[in-house]
């Protein structure tokens, strides 16, 4: 666990056209780092650009999508071409989904995985030869507090972000002898454009992304936690206090969450006892007439 100094670091920030990417890039180029912004959108990342340079930053940028092989290449190529390496790499690009498992279909978990999660650890993967020779490096992955603690109707995004988990606190230890820090961040709800941009909304719950933290606010403290090297940062009063009440009394949540479920069902859980007791009236009745 290393605490750095920000100013002239190499950094590399994925998905980051919009939302929290997006942020993590001014921020960071604001701080004096010099940064790499990837993303699928080359109109955005021009924007993007043309902004942090305006308030003289230090940035370059790379049309990729991180599910490619070919594209993480080409990240590879640009980090070597303009900055000859990379100090730290920000696993940020994501995507997400509401709904029931049941009511969704294989190819959308799979899609999500794609992302969040082979699309992190391939990124991670051909990036560390650059970063063993960094300075003081460091990887962050952008996790989210429901990959610690799973919410109905998020269970394909939550998978995902479970997985991150797992994977982070593998590697940390893995990596220490080349003297990477990994650090995951944990963000609750937070207002972007990320729930506007899910591959389906099928919640019958949608959850208030307005009540969130900003994307800036998620930014700076992530930036905090590279410059203190904190390994593990869970965001929002709200995730917090969720995640520290699922680690002494789980079955609390899964009250509440069941509940709330239950709730949201009751004419179908009523539609069903209906059928019940019809069927289980209509089958006395044919005992009957067979006595």
């Amino acid at each position: 666990m290393a605490r750095r100094n920000l100013r002239g670091l190499r950094v590399l920030v994925t998905g980051a056209s919009q939302g929290i990417g997006r942020a993590l890039v001014v921020e960071a180029a604001r701080r004096g780092c010099r940064v790499l912004a990837a993303a699928r959108s080359q109109p955005l990342l021009e924007e993007l650009a043309a902004q942090v340079r305006s308030a003289g930053g230090i940035v370059q940028t790379v049309v990729a999508d991180v599910t490619k092989p070919e594209d993480r290449t080409a990240m590879v190529a640009a980090a070597t071409q303009h900055f000859h390496g990379l100090d730290v790499l920000i696993n940020n690009a994501g995507i997400g989904a509401t709904g029931h498992f049941m009511d969704s279909a294989p190819d959308i978990l799979r899609k999500i995985f794609e992302t969040n999660f082979f699309g992190l650890t391939e990124t991670t993967r051909v990036f560390l030869p650059l970063l063993k020779q960094g300075t003081t490096p460091a990887i962050v992955n952008i996790s989210s507090v429901v990959g610690k603690r799973a919410l109905p109707a998020r269970s394909l995004y939550s998978a995902s972000k479970f997985a991150v988990m797992g994977f982070s606190e593998a590697i940390r230890a893995e990596l220490a002898k080349d003297n990477i820090d990994v650090i995951v961040i944990s963000p609750g709800l937070t207002q972007t454009n990320f729930s506007k941009n899910m591959l389906e909304q099928k919640a019958k719950m949608p959850l208030d992304h307005l009540r969130g933290m900003t994307s800036e606010e998620v930014a700076v403290a992530t930036l905090r936690a590279l410059e203190r090297g904190s390994l593990d940062v869970t965001l929002t009063f709200r995730g917090k206090l969720l995640v520290l009440v699922n680690r002494f009394a789980p079955w609390i949540i899964d009250f509440f969450a069941k509940k709330k479920v239950r709730e949201l069902f009751a004419d179908e859980i009523a539609e069903r006892q209906k059928k019940r007791a019809e069927a289980a009236q209509a089958t006395a009745g044919i005992a009957q007439a067979t006595k």
